[in-house]
């Protein structure tokens, strides 16, 4: 009578590929992605040289970053300072100044200044260029909506304003300095912005009528 064969013991399963997404990791690759842009400037930045630098294998940084253009923007907004729009207390307008300096901080550094000169040599329809409208223009633009929103709402400025009109208004002009590179976007010129914008969008303020009192008809 013929044994059934002998079932082999099963191999210990393969580490599932997918792992969950460690902030260790992602902080090495942005650590990696930041030194090759200070040693070499952001087109140094491929997958590959992250990778060899930081240990991380290439599928783990695909799964966070679709390309080597958005670790580099990445990089760029970890290095900046740490924003306090959304956890500092204040009037809106007080919360959307802090933003704008953030923005003038981010670009005065040694690695803002090295992807601005590359995004003002790039095509508008590179990956880098676009990694930089919807990974940074895109997101303080929704971060100065609800900022817009806030102060509207708190009676600081017009409630007839259109936002997306306001929005071109206020960040226009920052991005075309950064992009052209022909007067400093700083937090001076951050702060005369906004004072001068303000100016012309804050909400009315009634003021009441002075009352002039009646003189006395002097009999004839």
């Amino acid at each position: 009578m013929a044994h059934p064969p002998a079932v082999k013991p099963t191999a210990p399963a393969a580490a599932r590929r997918g792992r969950p997404r460690s902030s260790a990791a992602r902080a090495r690759v942005l650590q990696a992605a930041r030194a090759l842009i200070e040693a070499q400037g952001p087109a140094a930045v491929t997958i590959e040289a992250v990778a060899a630098r930081s240990g991380v294998s290439k599928p783990t940084i695909y799964r966070t970053w679709p390309n080597a253009p958005a670790v580099v923007m990445a990089a760029l907004m970890a290095s900046a300072i740490e924003p306090e729009t959304r956890r500092a207390p204040g009037p809106a307008l007080a919360a959307l100044r802090r933003q704008l300096r953030e923005i003038a901080g981010t670009f005065a550094s040694r690695t803002g200044r090295n992807v601005t000169q590359m995004l003002a040599a790039a095509d508008p329809e590179t990956e880098l260029a676009k990694a930089f409208r919807h990974h940074f223009i895109l997101a303080r633009r929704d971060e100065g909506r609800r900022m817009l929103a806030a102060a509207i709402a708190a009676g600081e400025l017009r409630r007839t304003l259109d936002p997306d009109v306001t929005l071109d208004l206020l960040y226009g002009p920052i991005f075309f300095r950064i992009l052209v590179g022909h007067a400093p976007a700083d937090e001076r010129f951050c702060d005369r912005l906004l004072d001068q914008l303000v100016g012309g969008l804050a909400a009315p303020r009634t003021v009441p009528a002075r009352r002039v009192p009646k003189r006395r008809r002097r009999d004839q």
